[in-house]
């Protein structure tokens, strides 16, 4: 069976709605209106072939077969999250060579213990420094 990028969306609605606890707020979360989250749910209810949440006016709750299908998908979920996290965190590594005139005394002193708290970090050779 092919990806479905609809069903992802849906799964991504739906867990919004069981967190906010109502549509409306759930609506204000994803930035939709409160229609829209509640067409979303339809169409994934529609897509899985049962129905997800008991929706009244006072009420909002995840039936049977809802529950069971949120306990299977929301791990994925918090798995999805948790790798656009990781990936994201590896851009934020500052990674390059970084020149720096220092008086020498400072140098062998100060930076020689402090490139060793850094991962990756480095120091250069001080040939050509001269004693001021």
């Amino acid at each position: 069976m092919p990806f479905d990028g609809r069903l992802l969306s849906g799964v991504t609605v739906l867990s919004a709605v069981i967190e906010a606890g109502t549509i409306a707020r759930a609506a204000d979360a994803l930035g939709l209106t409160a229609s829209a989250v509640s067409r979303a749910i339809s169409r994934l209810e529609a897509r899985v072939g049962v129905r997800l949440l008991e929706r009244t006016t006072r009420s909002l709750s995840l039936t049977d077969e809802g529950r069971r299908f949120y306990e299977r998908v929301g791990p994925h979920l918090a798995g999805i999250e948790e790798a656009a996290t990781e990936a994201s965190g590896s851009a934020g590594i500052v990674r390059g060579r970084l020149r720096v005139n220092v008086d020498p005394f400072f140098s062998r002193i100060v930076l020689s213990f402090s490139h060793q708290d850094v991962p990756g970090a480095a120091s250069a050779s001080l040939a050509g420094a001269s004693h001021a």
